[in-house]
């Protein structure tokens, strides 16, 4: 076994060590902050939740806040990447029907990341303002655009393009963010092995059939 670091396919430069350990305490800390949020996390239970000690952890993250704030910039990549990925060129209801299906998807693979989210949301974003009023905005700006011009061609009905992104994100993220609810009212129903994938037919045939060109 060499003695080198491998730096492969890194732009910072860390070794593969280096990258399962930070990838470790962020799965750990998005747990930790969805459940006590900021203030009452503890990296204590942080560092035990990555399988390390304390000391090594703040080896990779000084603070908690710096541990919460990269928390937040993976949650919003990954929730965003299919936004982006939205293709102008594709066919309009084929394409929104993909990003709903893995806004649906992430919802149920990472509850805990929308609550995150959500949780920075209500305290008003003091951490990520900067990135909503820039990186956010033009990028939904970008992909209204495109869902404007698909309405424009008739290839969709007439919609508000910036009011259809604030439904799909309400609505499939609802089953994220209120999933305690959702349980209350539907019981063990909630629980039954498919209720995901009908839930998410449910909203698709929803939203869908409200988007298809008159």
């Amino acid at each position: 076994m060499s003695g080198l670091p491998d730096r492969s396919g890194d732009p910072e430069g860390r070794t593969r060590i280096q990258n399962r350990n930070r990838e470790a305490i962020l799965a750990a800390g998005r747990e930790v902050f969805a459940r006590h949020g900021l203030r009452g996390a503890r990296l204590d239970e942080i560092a035990e939740r990555a399988g390390m000690s304390k000391p090594n952890l703040l080896y990779y993250f000084p603070r908690k806040q710096d541990i919460y704030v990269a928390v937040l910039e993976q949650v919003l990549k990954d929730w965003l990447m299919p936004l982006d990925a939205l293709d102008p060129d594709g066919d309009p209801v084929e394409e929104l029907r993909r990003y709903i299906t893995a806004k649906m998807a992430l919802s149920v693979a990472q509850p805990e990341a929308s609550r995150l989210f959500a949780g920075e949301i209500l305290a008003g974003a003091p951490h990520i303002a900067s990135f909503l009023e820039n990186d956010l905005r033009e990028l939904v700006k970008r992909k209204a655009g495109t869902i404007r011009r698909w309405v424009d061609e008739g290839r969709l009905a007439p919609i508000d393009p910036y009011h259809l992104i604030f439904t799909i994100w309400a609505t499939t993220q609802h089953y994220a963010d209120f999933d305690v609810q959702i349980r209350a009212v539907l019981g063990k129903q909630a629980g039954k092995p498919g209720f995901h994938d009908q839930a998410a037919q449910a909203v698709l045939s929803i939203v869908l059939k409200g988007i298809a060109p008159r």
